[in-house]
């Protein structure tokens, strides 16, 4: 019986599950939705085997114009979210299911203008045939109502005594329910169900039952069935819309529940039928697509939005009775009415469709009429498909440019930005939580987690974000569903509880002030007899469950309401981490300051009459026929019977917006029963209406500190244990003070992150002093202090004035960090298309710095601000070929130049540049390009050296070069593969001589090392500048290398002076004694740099001795002569073979070239096409000459290998 039971359970969410599950790529999730969603892992969604016997799903209508706080949940990959998912076909939901591409997208829960669901909240439970008719035992029933333990019974302060397991001090031990009970006859062999009620002050509820035929994989009958008495009677429509009529799903208007849409399945005709009285009589309209979704006008009650199979959208605007086609290949769920106050036209349509070749965009129309001329494309370029969210003021999208991906955010429909994440985070997943009291909450996945995300809040414009919490659980459910433990607290505002996983064990905490400081729950100080519990911070605290139930009529591990601020009851356990047995329920009435024990085993618990008093049932793995309901937030229970016969309890519909005290209980009493439908009046319960003096105050507070979120607020709350009926606003804020602003009321701002001693400092990768190229001169702009306030919060003056941007007048500088790109940043372009170029600054005043362009082809443009490139340069190329488009940005102070090298061919994945960093003047040195991903026909690589406007082309990934001069130079090196085309830069600095030392870290650096080029970069700032800290040395004269991979490695360049009275003796001593300085000063850790707060990095030296001179003179030794002959000797062997190739037979013969199909290979480079020569074909050497290159450059490579394998200690002079 016990496993039958089980399996009851498992089912009952297997199928819950399913119905939530739909194909295409990740969804978004947002706190303003009112369950949370599922998530697809796998690649396909197996069909289950549910066995026989019916499966019910019960719900209420959903109005898409609410807001609604509940758990936080997103989906990772594969499935949409509740708010999304409409009208799936039965025959889609039971079977198996293909899902789309397992891209990184970025993902919401919508609060308006999403797809709307079914309007009916569904549940689903299984019956098992196993089971029979159930016989509750008496000691089953002892165990159903949850209170009774070891016969111990609830005392008159809410303690268990040991008599007969009723609360003795309560007064309405003789009080009954009035309840009624209702068989859907006939209904038997229906194995599924769907409960709408159609809105607020309407008695009607309807029921759509099907039968689906697991062997047929499609649904074959249907009823539908209708209540007006608030479900004790039930009326069967199937006559008034077609007895032979099957019909899927039903839609209830959000604006006018008067108004209601069904569908008919479409395997029998595709049709859907209306109603304007509420469901009591049905017009019948044809339609020539089949509906998967639909989704309502949050304003507008007669339109309308809908989907079809073949990714087609239509709209409506006379409640479906006639559509017309929007646009064709639109994504799935990606698509969005107009949000008022916003959007110029209430008709707008945002939606991401993808183009005829396969590209996704983002764009905007009438819906009414939306032609070619009537698009728009808010973004430029194309997105990431499964991206795009539209959500109160911001839309978001991504883009992956080199395989990594980036976000945009247009505030308040302006221009799109790239949303600023701290510059390491490097996330692969991303979803936007929520958008509520102005700004964005998101989740992120960085680079270095996997089943942890890291929660991020953002500035009011959702550009600038911030850490809130890191590593914070994500829950893996049924059917490979995952949901992020974090819940938003109803009626609290800035209050989250969150699961965060520390060292290997997940704990609760609990913030007041949207993230910016954490703690852990007191445990109770009791249990359940009145014996002491020994729980001591922070060994031990109380660990909740956040996961909100997929069956929207059960209530899920915790719940609280908007009408009972600081109320919330949760499923959890005591200990020094998350455990998910031996658990218990427990109750908050202070908002989470205090908790208290209320049953030992799990329990749905639902908020009655506006919240005023609580109801438990047993979770549905039993029949049970009690219930059991508190009117002093949980410290005395009442059990009541509510059902002759034990049900199983599928779902319970609570106060569906009515104004009086009804319930409904959904269940069944056995596999072959009919379904039970049992209203229950408690009205009776109470003995009054409640007037003034049945309320007191409760003070918000966070642990004695009455300032929650900058104020203090009082509420007013029905006193405990007051049997009164509560009327409509009964719980409101008496009273919401200003608190004077102090430290708590601040967060810190972008680039700044808090230190131990609770100071917010720049981040290491941060340059605080960064101005921003729109402030120009005689123009002020506001200067962080490192803090912003937390959003929402009301605090005044106090510390404001000090953690304020202060306001600062905009310096006058040359202009800093030019970039040139393309929009589609690719390097190449197709002959006779529209390039158009990007030009961005840095640092510098935009106003009043000169911009000059030139295309490379003999045409440029110039610019008497930046402001006038903010829509790109448009330029049209009319020759192929490789052109170096340089950018010039000068103004009186200096100037800042960039070029790039366009080809008209197209890009590559990815190039890498082995070079060294320091080299000897009139050294050869060897240039390695690696390519991502490798390819097997041939590469072409063109290098850029020096300031050189032709490329040195080879057909090989290396090159030798000897640069003449000492100075920096500057090496390209760009890979051409078929269609593909990318590029990589590095610096050289060239030196008569030089020192080295090989340096190693610390391990604790290799656990934040992404390894990327920035990284690098970045790091070997922060190693020069703590070196420059222990010894006073010239900048100029240090230079750090981290070379790439893991563990981290680098290597220090001491150079000479550029002094050049000073003579060369003078200068290698002038080194000698800087390297003795330095690895004294290495040896003895003094070295040490932090990486973030309570990270710090020693860096070592790896030589245990002096650094050897490196220079340009040769010496040789006997191993060196040695290796040089054994080199001789084998260019002899190689050449003699070559020589004699045709006389060996297993020496293969090179391909002649067919000069007679001559082609240009490459294009001019420069401004003139009649002054420089092209490279073609015919210019580059036979094969036979090549072969006689190549043993030459393989000889000269072995002699120089072989000089500088003689070196015993590691001063290389390339990386």
């Amino acid at each position: 019986m016990e496993s039958a039971r089980a399996s009851l359970a498992l089912r009952a969410c297997l199928v819950w599950s399913l119905q939530l599950l739909a194909p295409g790529t990740a969804e978004v999730t947002c706190s303003s939705c009112p369950w949370p969603a599922a998530v697809r892992s796998g690649d396909a969604f197996q069909q289950l085997d549910t066995g026989p016997g019916p499966v019910m799903t019960l719900g209420k209508s959903v109005n898409r114009a609410e807001f609604r706080r509940t758990a936080l949940a997103f989906e990772s990959t594969g499935a949409r979210d509740w708010n999304s998912k409409v009208a799936e076909q039965t025959r889609e939901e039971v079977s198996s299911w293909s899902l789309g591409d397992q891209s990184t997208a970025l993902t919401s829960r919508r609060k308006r203008g999403a797809a709307a669901p079914d309007t009916a909240a569904q549940l689903t439970a299984r019956r098992d045939p196993n089971l029979g008719d159930p016989e509750t035992t008496s000691d089953e029933r002892s165990r159903s109502h949850g209170l009774l333990l070891d016969g111990h019974r609830v005392s008159a302060d809410g303690r268990w005594s040991r008599d007969d397991g009723r609360v003795t001090t309560s007064k309405l031990d003789d009080a009954r329910l009035s309840s009624s009970t209702f068989a859907l006859a006939g209904d038997s062999a229906h194995n599924h169900a769907v409960v709408y009620w159609t809105g607020h002050n309407s008695t009607v509820i309807l029921i759509l039952t099907k039968l689906y035929d697991f062997h047929l994989g499609s649904v074959t009958e249907s009823s539908l069935w209708r209540s007006t008495d608030y479900g004790s009677t039930y009326e069967r429509m199937n006559d008034k819309v077609g007895v032979k009529t099957v019909l899927s799903y039903l839609y209830v208007c959000p604006t006018n529940n008067r108004k209601i849409m069904v569908l008919t399945d479409p395997e029998f005709e595709s049709s859907v039928l209306i109603s304007s009285d509420e469901g009591a009589s049905y017009q019948k309209y044809r339609l020539n697509f089949y509906v998967l979704s639909l989704l309502f006008h949050p304003s507008q009650e007669d339109w309308a939005l809908a989907y079809s199979h073949d990714q087609k959208l239509y709209s409506s605007f006379d409640f479906g009775r006639k559509w017309q086609l929007v646009h064709e290949r639109v994504t799935p769920n990606r698509f969005y009415w107009s949000v008022s106050g916003l959007d110029r036209e209430d008709d707008l349509v945002h939606m991401e469709a993808y183009t005829a070749d396969g590209q996704c965009q983002y764009m905007t129309c009438k819906a009414q009429a939306c032609s070619d001329s009537s698009r728009t494309f808010p973004f430029p370029g194309y997105i990431e498909p499964n991206s795009l969210v539209v959500q109160d003021d911001y839309i978001v999208i991504q883009v992956t440019m080199a395989g990594r991906a980036f976000y945009y955010v247009s505030y308040q429909r302006e221009t799109f930005a790239r949303i600023r994440i701290p510059k390491y985070s490097l996330p692969k997943d991303m979803h936007i939580l929520s958008t509520d009291q102005g700004q964005v909450f998101a989740a992120v996945q960085e680079w270095n987690q996997n089943d942890t995300y890291n929660l991020y809040i953002s500035d009011p414009r959702g550009v600038y974000f911030t850490l809130a919490l890191e590593n914070v659980k994500t829950t893996r459910g049924l059917g490979g569903n995952s949901m992020i433990d974090l819940y938003e607290v109803e009626g609290i505002k800035g209050m989250l509880i969150a699961n965060r996983k520390v060292e290997n064990q997940v704990k609760t905490y609990i913030t007041y002030n949207k993230g910016r400081d954490w703690r852990l729950l007191q445990a109770p100080s009791s249990d359940l007899e009145g014996n002491e519990i020994y729980c001591v911070l922070p060994f031990c605290s109380l660990h909740l469950q956040l996961q909100m139930s997929e069956n929207p009529y059960l209530s899920g591990s915790i719940t609280s309401k908007n009408s009972v601020p600081g109320v919330i009851v949760a499923t959890g356990n005591i200990g020094s981490e998350l455990s998910y047995s031996n658990v218990g329920m427990f109750v908050s009435s202070d908002a989470g300051n205090n908790w208290r024990q209320i049953f030992d085993e799990e329990h749905n618990v639902w908020f009655l009459d506006k919240g005023g008093a609580l109801l438990a049932v047993k979770q549905p793995t039993v029949p049970t026929r009690h219930l059991w309901i508190s009117f002093d937030e949980g410290r005395q229970w009442t059990r009541h019977s509510f059902s002759a016969m034990p049900l199983f309890v599928d779902g319970v519909l609570v106060e569906p917006g009515m104004d009086n005290q009804i319930l409904t209980f959904f269940g069944h009493l056995s596999d072959r029963s009919e379904w039970q439908l049992i209203k229950i009046d408690y009205k009776s319960l109470f003995t009054k209406r409640c007037t003034e003096g049945d309320f007191q105050t409760w003070h918000l507070h966070n642990q004695g500190e009455p300032c929650v979120m900058g104020q203090k607020q009082i509420y007013m709350k029905r006193r405990p244990g007051v049997y009164c009926m509560l009327g409509k606003d009964s719980s409101r804020i008496l009273s919401a003070e200003p608190c004077i602003c102090r430290a708590h009321d601040f967060e810190c701002d972008y680039g700044y992150e808090r230190r131990g001693d609770g100071n917010c400092l720049p981040a290491f990768w941060f340059n605080p002093s960064t101005v921003s190229r729109s402030c120009s001169h005689g123009q002020n702009y506001l200067n962080s202090t490192g803090y912003r306030k937390v959003a929402a919060n009301n605090c005044t003056k106090g510390v404001k004035e000090m953690y304020t941007p202060r306001k600062q007048q905009c310096p006058n500088r040359p202009p800093r960090g030019l970039h040139l790109a393309t929009r589609d940043n690719k390097l190449t372009a197709n002959l006779g298309s529209n390039v158009t170029f990007l030009v961005q600054l840095e640092e510098g005043d935009s106003l009043r710095t000169n911009i000059q362009l030139d295309f490379g082809d003999g045409t440029a443009v110039s610019y008497s601000n930046l402001s006038w490139t903010e829509e790109g340069i448009r330029h049209v190329y009319r020759s192929a070929g490789i052109f170096r488009v340089t950018a010039l940005a000068e103004n009186s102070l200096g100037f800042d130049s960039t070029s790039l090298y366009l080809h008209v061919t197209c890009p590559v994945e990815h190039v890498q540049l082995l070079a060294p960093f320091v080299v000897i003047k009139n050294k050869e040195v060897n240039l390695t390009a690696v390519v991502w991903p490798s390819h097997s026909r041939t590469v072409t690589y063109f290098w850029w050296l020096g300031n050189s406007t032709e490329p040195v082309i080879t057909l090989e990934g290396s090159i030798s070069y000897v640069f003449a001069t000492e100075g920096m130079n500057t090496v390209t090196v760009q890979v051409s593969s078929a269609n593909s085309i990318l590029q990589d830069t590095k610096t050289i600095a060239v030196q008569e001589f030089f020192k080295s030392l090989l340096l190693s870290f610390s391990p604790n650096l290799d656990e934040a090392n992404p390894d990327i080029p920035e990284w690098r970069q970045d790091v070997g700032r922060v190693i020069k500048k703590a070196l420059l800290q222990i010894a006073d040395i010239p900048s100029e004269q240090l230079l750090v290398a981290v070379f790439p991979g893991i563990p981290t490695a680098a290597e220090l360049f001491l150079l000479p002076s550029k002094n050049q009275s000073d003579t060369r003796k003078k200068n290698e001593e002038d080194l000698e004694q800087i390297s003795e300085i330095l690895v004294s000063a290495l040896n003895q850790n003094l070295v040490e740099f932090e990486l973030k707060p309570g990270s710090r990095v020693i860096v070592y030296i790896t030589q245990l001795t002096l650094a050897p001179l490196v220079d340009s003179i040769p010496r040789h030794s006997s191993s060196a002569m040695l290796m040089l002959l054994s080199v001789v000797f084998l260019g002899l062997a190689v050449f003699l073979i070559y020589k004699f190739k045709r006389k060996i037979p297993w020496i293969n013969i090179y391909a002649e070239v067919n000069h007679e199909k001559e082609q240009e290979m490459i294009g001019t480079v420069g401004q003139n096409d009649a002054t420089t020569p092209k490279i073609t074909l015919s210019e580059f050497s036979s094969p036979k000459e090549l072969m006689e290159k190549e043993l030459d450059v393989r000889v000269k490579r072995g002699i120089i290998n072989t000089c500088e394998s003689t070196r015993e200690i590691p001063n290389c002079t390339s990386v």
